[in-house]
């Protein structure tokens, strides 16, 4: 498998996709698990690999592992703690990281593929309880600080439709409510992305040059992460 293998996610993908949110159980997930592993999970997998060749010359210890519950997150739902107790999650997930912590407490670039949707992003969706101290620390500093805020507000502009980070309401204690970067502080994680209705682009052998020039835009806010997250532990 390598990077000339990609050929694009297939339309079956998004349609099995949209079938699945009208059928959202068990007996109609196994009747068609060979449908989702020839258009969903192959080609996802070969998605991982052709996008992580091309990002190690941005991220060199980029994680791209082509595997459920690595790369790949798995489509079944954990419905213990939750009234929604339908067992499939109805979109693609998709998540390249660098780091050695956890997978998700590293920062990373993340696809994701619905019914009529695709989001592409980048960060750390939602920091642990000691990297978001870390993070804290970090956006106090008066060097590290105004880099993040400059890093956002360019990568903003090249994510015109973007998604919101969840926050506080208040500014945590032990920093003044006035800060400078107040709003900052406030977050529960850092993210520059986009949803957008599906390209054409993304069925066809160009998906991976178009997506990972959206990447390209991620970089900076990336390299700022790597070395907050690099710095915990130490």
């Amino acid at each position: 498998m390598g990077a000339t293998s990609f050929r694009g996610f297939p339309r079956e993908c998004v349609e099995l996709f949209g079938r699945l949110e009208e059928n959202n159980d068990r007996e109609w997930f196994k009747a068609h698990r060979d449908d989702f592993e020839r258009f969903v999970f192959e080609p996802a997998r070969e998605y991982v690999v052709a996008m992580g060749e091309r990002l190690r010359a941005v991220a060199p210890g980029i994680h791209a592992e082509p595997f459920v519950d690595k790369s790949i997150f798995r489509l079944h739902r954990d419905t213990r703690f939750f009234k929604d107790k339908r067992p499939f999650k109805t979109h693609l997930g998709v998540f390249l990281w660098e780091g050695e912590g956890r997978k998700l407490d590293c920062p990373g670039f993340y696809l994701h593929l619905e019914r009529d949707a695709l989001m592409i992003g980048g960060g750390i969706h939602m920091f642990s309880n000691e990297l978001l101290s870390a993070y804290r620390e970090a956006v106090d500093d008066d060097k590290r600080g105004p880099r993040l805020t400059k890093i956002l507000a360019e990568g903003k502009k090249h994510f015109k439709k973007g998604i919101e980070d969840e926050a506080y309401k208040r500014v945590p204690r032990g920093f003044l409510p006035d800060h400078p970067r107040a709003k900052l502080l406030k977050k529960k994680g850092v993210t520059l992305g986009e949803m957008t209705a599906i390209p054409d682009f993304l069925h066809t052998d160009k998906a991976v040059d178009h997506v990972f020039r959206r990447f390209e835009k991620l970089v900076p806010l990336h390299r700022w992460l790597v070395e907050m997250t690099g710095a915990v532990g130490r």
